[in-house]
Parts: C-alpha cells; structure tokens; sequence
C-alpha cells in the first residue's frame, strides 16, 4: 500500500456515530474487529450465521510453522470446493470471518489464513500507518505465495476438491489474488478463478514485492474478475487501463480476464463495517463474483 492508498484509508475512518468498544474488541481469530478500524458502522454490518456450518480457528502447517487461519465449511460434507479468502492489511477478523461464511452458506470449504502473523498482530494496531510501516511491508510475496500453497494442501485432506478451488481478496488481499493466480503451487493444480476486490496493480519493486499484477499478466493461470471504485484515491483508474492493455497481450487466462468498475464508489466498498461501504456497488460484486467462480468452474 503506497502513501495515497494509506492516507485515502486513513480519510475513511473518521467516526461518523457513538460506538460501545467493548463490543468490537477481538478476543480470538475472525471475530471482533481489528483495533485500525474502529469504530464501526454498526447498523450496516452482515453478520452470517453458522448452523449448519463448521466454523472456527484451525493451524496449517507451512513447513513445520503452524499458520492460523478461520475455516468455515458445510458441516459433514465432503468434495467441496475451496475458496481462499484473502484478508484486507487488517487481518482475519468478523468481516473477514463473515465472507467466508458466506462463501460456506454457498457450499464452499473457505480458508482465510492469517498471513501477516510472522510479522505482527494486525488486530492490535490503532494507526494504519504504523501498521503498513511495522508489519504489512515487511511481508514477503514469496511467503504468502508459499502460505497459501499449505492452505490448499489443508484443503485437500480436509474434505475440500482441490480441482475447484479459487481466491479471492480484499485491498491487500486484492493485489494478493492477481499475485496467486499468476502463481503454480508445487502440489496443487492452480485455481481455477480469482476475484480481486480494489486491489493494487502497480507499484514499486523491491526485495519483498517484487512483481507486481501488471507485470504478471503473461503468467497467468487463471482468469481474475477485478471489481474497482471510480472514486478510489488509492488505485487511480489510469492503473486500471494500465493493466487491462497489460492483459490484452498476456496469457490465456489474462485475455478471460474481466474489470467491473463502479463509479461512484470509493475504496474499501465492500467492508459493510467501515464508511466506505457501498451497498449497492458490494451487492453487485457479491453477485459477479459468485457468477465468475461458478463460470471458471471453481463452484
């Protein structure tokens, strides 16, 4: 996340009501909400029940380090598809809970896999900033891309058909999904879809980023839905036309590539929880993307 993305993110927390904290604190993973987005838009929050679901705190192993991530699933059933739900520089918290929830009310096994743990608790942080500066930049892509790799391999031998499996992501998590579709798991076929929900596309290189969406559009292996805001500070729309002239002329899976742009919506208008929220724009997206995962196979 650059500067404009984080100051835009920043802009967009300003209470807009009272709020009861003690209502919003974590106390274990995918529930409460991470302390950076306080306080919460109580009244428009989508809160997904869990009968009939298997839900909960599970650990992965990544090479002998155990990665927690949420799990939500149909209870007792078996052959599922598999979603991995990337999480917002946040962490795995009720929202993030919530999406796969609703993505096991669909019939998904859905894995959202706390992968800023190495580096930090997300949820403890106050300021975006500091969170970017002490704990999201120093994420590796090649250790998400590895952590996510263990996610599908958890899937396999825990009831989900890895045949149909997809990803999708939000803001971080957004950038995470072109990242992962481009990418070839060492055990697992590559997912069939991704859906990317504002995530970034351009940036600059370095040790720990060191492609970026727009330079991986030749790789490929799935096709990505990218669902934007016109009113996005953080991701200006010149990046969107960047990377869909980059995909005309990538792979595939590039050229089935999609972008649906809503144009009066800012970032972040998916997180019912937050002020960005736009409900007309997440409905929509809601709907394109069950439709895409379904189209690519991975339902």
């Amino acid at each position: 996340m650059d500067n404009s993305s984080v100051q835009q993110a920043v802009d967009s927390l300003a209470p807009t009501q009272a709020f009861d904290r003690r209502n919003f604190v974590r106390t274990a993973l995918g529930s409460g909400f991470a302390a950076a987005v306080l306080p919460v838009m109580a009244q428009h929050v989508i809160s997904t029940p869990s009968d009939g679901l298997t839900v909960g705190e599970i650990t992965i192993d990544v090479n002998g380090f155990q990665l927690p991530a949420y799990r939500a699933a149909p209870a007792g059933r078996t052959g599922l598809p598999v979603v991995l739900v990337v999480s917002e520089i946040f962490g795995v918290h009720e929202h993030i809970a919530d999406v796969a929830r609703r993505f096991a009310r669909l019939g998904y096994l859905a894995i959202a896999p706390e992968l800023f743990v190495r580096q930090g608790d997300a949820s403890s942080y106050g300021e975006i900033a500091k969170l970017v500066a002490e704990v999201v930049s120093k994420v590796p892509d090649a250790q998400v891309m590895g952590d996510l790799d263990a996610c599908l391999d958890w899937a396999a031998a825990n009831g989900g058909d890895t045949r149909r499996s997809a990803i999708t992501g939000f803001c971080w998590g957004g950038r995470i999904t072109w990242l992962y579709a481009a990418h070839q798991p060492a055990r697992q076929p590559a997912v069939k879809a991704g859906v990317a929900w504002y995530g970034r596309l351009v940036g600059q290189s370095n040790t720990l980023t060191p492609k970026h969406p727009v330079d991986l559009t030749a790789q490929l292996q799935a096709p990505v839905l990218g669902l934007y805001g016109g009113k996005d500070a953080g991701i200006p729309l010149d990046s969107v036309e960047q990377m869909k002239k980059a995909l005309g002329s990538g792979s595939a899976a590039a050229k089935r590539s999609e972008f649906v742009v809503y144009p009066d919506a800012p970032h972040a208008f998916h997180a019912d929880y937050r002020p960005s929220y736009v409900k007309a724009a997440a409905d929509d997206g809601w709907q394109r993307c069950q439709a895409w995962l379904k189209a690519q196979g991975a339902a």
